[in-house]
């Protein structure tokens, strides 16, 4: 199957009409006129993002998702995306079929299309990358920059999962004796992160600043800080994570150890935000309205950077996030 075919069986029915049923050079949108537009854009490399001969419907899956995350964190929803595809020529249609079918899978739940791309044939590694449009009303972006001393610290969601999932793909049984269930939980963690779009429009009205972890909540923390020249103060014991995580990390030598790893590993793509104090309940609330844990981990000080705090001691982490290099089932 050549690159033209690709497109006509597999891509065209997942074009909406903005994308021309890929029949054309370019794709056309217009913006609604009390709406601003929000473009996001991530690629994923073989070898470096994802493992070697790693090709199920959860690649195009997860590199959509992770957009979305990006989306969520900036309060909007999402209308379309573009995609670029660099394929061997070795690929086969069992791979064309389930790339398409991970797409749509991610289309269909959260209601957007492609709107048109690139497909072109390498002789490297396989490289994807989307570039998602979403849209908000205008002037209701929320920013990494407006984080204000005496804000509350929150985050959606659990941590550690994905990292778990990694792990169980690495060493099939975690080195402990789990259900399958939760292994199972771990690596749909890892391979099919939920982005957070369903409290975007009521960050919107609450969150002062935000962003989605993807380089780990340390690090992204510090991203946070920098942008709006605050400290961010984390109860380590107030760090949210699943029930599944917790029965393998009391399986540990030593839990504090382990635990570090969570905060440091990333692909959560959960969100990680402030809000003014006074807003507390309205975020609970919201939590028990929409099903969604949320949970308020910390404050905002004067200062700069990030303090992790266990039994009112200062903890110290690596504030430089992961950085994974894939090689088969090995990382570098």
């Amino acid at each position: 199957m050549n690159e033209f075919e690709f497109i006509e069986q597999y891509l065209a029915p997942l074009a909406s009409l903005g994308g021309l049923g890929l029949k054309d050079d370019a794709a056309i949108l217009k913006p609604r006129s009390d709406m601003d537009l929000i473009f996001t854009k991530d690629t994923m490399v073989e070898g470096v993002h994802f493992f070697k001969d790693d090709f199920g419907s959860s690649l195009s899956s997860k590199l959509l998702r992770v957009n979305l995350s990006d989306l969520a964190a900036k309060g909007a929803s999402p209308i379309g995306y573009l995609l670029s595809v660099a394929l061997p020529k070795t690929t086969d249609e069992i791979f064309f079929k389930n790339f398409s079918s991970g797409l749509k899978e991610v289309q269909d739940l959260f209601d957007f299309k492609l709107l048109g791309g690139d497909t072109v044939v390498t002789e490297g590694p396989i490289v994807i990358t989307a570039t998602l449009i979403g849209e908000l009303p205008v002037g209701r972006m929320i920013k990494r920059d407006g984080a204000k001393i005496g804000n509350s610290i929150w985050v959606s969601g659990t941590l550690g999962d994905s990292y778990l999932g990694f792990k169980a793909i690495l060493e099939g049984n975690l080195n402990f004796d789990i259900i399958k269930n939760d292994v199972k939980h771990f690596k749909s963690a890892y391979y099919r992160p939920v982005p957070r779009l369903i409290i975007a429009k009521q960050l919107r009205n609450y969150a002062t600043s935000c962003i989605d972890i993807s380089d780990g909540l340390v690090a992204d923390a510090f991203h946070l800080s920098d942008a709006s020249n605050v400290k961010l103060i984390i109860n380590f014991e107030d760090i949210p994570i699943s029930d599944q995580s917790e029965r393998w990390l009391k399986g540990q030598s030593n839990y504090n150890e382990a635990f570090k790893n969570f905060l440091n590993w990333g692909d959560d793509y959960e969100l990680l935000f402030t809000a003014d104090s006074s807003n507390d309940q309205l975020l609970k609330d919201t939590s028990t309205l929409l099903g969604l844990k949320l949970t308020k981990i910390g404050t905002v000080s004067e200062g700069k950077g990030v303090d992790i705090i266990q039994d009112k001691k200062l903890i110290k982490f690596d504030d430089s996030g992961h950085k994974h290099v894939f090689v088969s089932n090995k990382v570098l």
